[in-house]
């Protein structure tokens, strides 16, 4: 059972290595063929999950030394955040071969290869248990990814390849500042020994004083902030996904972003609470920021996969927003958030990528009325605008208003003493005007290129090579995609109830930190015992 997550890991390495020494005319296959087998075993992992009940637990836990004199091991477990994320990055996986069949022709070894490559990376980053082990997948991810925007983009690729590789690489060293400080840390009290167990740190780290807590934090969030991306270090974002190949814009919105957002509940929160719960207001009002900012963005676009792509960067500053609420509410919400918007943003870029390939054009102003001529691309295109935008019944929702009612309820009265928490109603008011935003740009989107009359390019050649509305290879991408928005919007119960366990012991975590902060403050009171003056704190939980 152990080696499950190893053979998630190793299955995509092997395919890359059979399409590498294979013919190119087999490349698509090999990578569909291995994205599959992958995925199916992801499945399997996902039933044989000992307990969901117990999902906050660490399961399926595969470790062997790797360099002893450093305490670095190679240590693997999920807990059920961790291999929801696994499961929606191997899903994503065949799609995206799918997808590519007649958008890439050249180069192909290499394209499917990447795919494979880049899947291997992303979950080792979700599988990892030792922080050595995470960081190195973590930066791995990188490599094929730039490989993917920089052959196969568009006209200005090799300018999004660079800008995506600068700045994430250069937030991903000053992480590394924090993480090396806190494992040094961690040393000092764990009798000089070295120990990258991101469970020994997560035990350890939190005792640094508020001093060392906020400058671990701003060097963590350097790294997952810049990978979210949290405005303002943003703009590298809609380059990057505007310039990818299709499948490439999908794996970055997908699962890619991901890593940040996953970065910061996993490291960010257990490692500095006392900083994030000092701090909770500002990046909140980032996130806001973010929100509403793209949001405005996203209103004047008329490249509609720059809309789709600024359009990540607002719904991604809901997901941080939930974190920080630093409530059960919030970050349920969170988490479900990654998993809802890269099904329903990443299945966006899959159709603006069908489009692209009839027409070679993603301007607003010369294609419109599409529904009249693709019908079936028109459907679904409604259908995930409509999940994206939040309706009640689909996925969007559902984790758009926990994200929100996290931060409404952190501002209530809690505790020793009645603190409250760090957001508050406005918190989610100003964060609730990018929900109508959102709306707004993303319904004005679906009017102007699916309704109205027709309008297509005069020179396009739309239909030489691929039928006029989408294929049955084309459809079979969707689909799945479809079925979980409909299914995680009308009966999302069982994933709440799973992302209870792994929540609950970080809001535990913090609940005790608010707990110590209130009786730390607490006013001292003066009585008397037969005649000595003696000072008591006040407190409810002693006689």
């Amino acid at each position: 059972m152990s080696l499950i997550l190893l053979s998630l890991m190793v299955l995509p390495l092997i395919g890359a290595a059979f399409i590498a020494f294979n013919k190119a005319e087999w490349a698509k296959w090999l990578g569909l063929g291995w994205s599959l087998i992958t995925f199916i075993w992801s499945v399997i992992a996902a039933l044989a999950f000992f307990d969901w009940s117990d999902s906050g637990s660490m399961q399926m836990i595969f470790r062997r030394e790797w360099i002893p004199s450093i305490g670095v091991d190679f240590s693997l477990g999920v807990d059920a955040v961790a291999l929801l994320l696994i499961l929606l990055t191997t899903l994503l996986g065949p799609i995206c071969m799918a997808a590519s069949f007649t958008a890439i022709n050249e180069r192909r070894r290499l394209f499917y290869a990447s795919l494979l490559v880049l899947q291997a990376a992303m979950t080792g980053v979700f599988a990892s248990r030792d922080l050595a082990l995470f960081y190195f997948c973590f930066e791995f991810t990188l490599a094929p990814m730039y490989v993917l925007i920089n052959l196969y983009g568009s006209t200005n690729r090799q300018a999004a390849a660079t800008k995506f590789f600068l700045y994430t690489f250069t937030g991903s060293l000053i992480a590394l500042a924090g993480f090396l400080y806190t494992g040094w840390k961690v040393s000092l009290w764990n009798g000089g020994l070295w120990s990258f167990d991101i469970a020994t740190l997560t035990e350890y780290a939190s005792r640094m004083s508020a001093t060392e807590q906020t400058w671990v934090m701003f060097a963590l969030l350097a790294g997952f902030a810049v990978k979210v991306p949290l405005f303002p270090v943003h703009t590298w974002l809609p380059l990057a996904h505007t310039e990818a190949p299709t499948a490439g814009s999908v794996i970055l919105a997908g699962v890619l972003l991901k890593l940040g957002t996953y970065g910061i509940f996993r490291f960010v929160l257990p490692f500095t609470p006392v900083a994030v719960l000092q701090y909770a207001p500002a990046i909140a009002i980032l996130s806001i920021i973010g929100i509403i900012y793209a949001g405005l963005i996203c209103w004047v676009q008329r490249d509609v996969k720059k809309l789709v792509a600024y359009s990540s960067v607002s719904h991604l500053g809901f997901c941080v927003l939930g974190l920080v609420a630093l409530n059960s509410a919030g970050m349920v919400g969170s988490v479900m958030y990654m998993v809802n918007h890269g099904l329903s943003t990443g299945a966006l870029f899959l159709l603006i990528g069908f489009m692209y390939e009839r027409y070679h054009t993603r301007s607003l102003n010369e294609v419109g009325g599409l529904a009249s001529r693709m019908p079936i691309w028109a459907f679904f295109m409604v259908f995930f605008t409509l999940a994206s935008v939040g309706l009640p019944g689909l996925n969007g929702f559902v984790s758009e208003f926990l994200c929100m009612l996290g931060a409404y309820q952190s501002g209530a009265t809690w505790g020793v003493g009645g603190t409250a928490g760090p957001l508050g109603p406005w918190f989610a008011v100003f964060a609730a005007t990018g929900v109508i935003v959102s709306a707004i740009y993303l319904l004005f989107m679906v009017g102007r290129i699916v309704f109205g009359p027709l309008q297509e390019p005069a020179d396009h050649h739309a239909h030489e090579v691929l039928p006029t509305d989408l294929s049955v290879r084309e459809i079979s991408t969707l689909a799945p995609l479809a079925i979980l928005c409909l299914v995680l919007g009308v009966y999302p119960a069982p994933l709440l109830i799973a992302l209870e366990g792994p929540v609950a012991e970080t809001v535990a975590m913090y609940d005790e930190v608010r707990a110590n902060s209130a009786i730390a403050e607490a006013p001292p009171t003066v009585d008397t015992i037969e005649g000595e003056s003696v000072v008591l704190l006040e407190r409810e939980d002693l006689p």
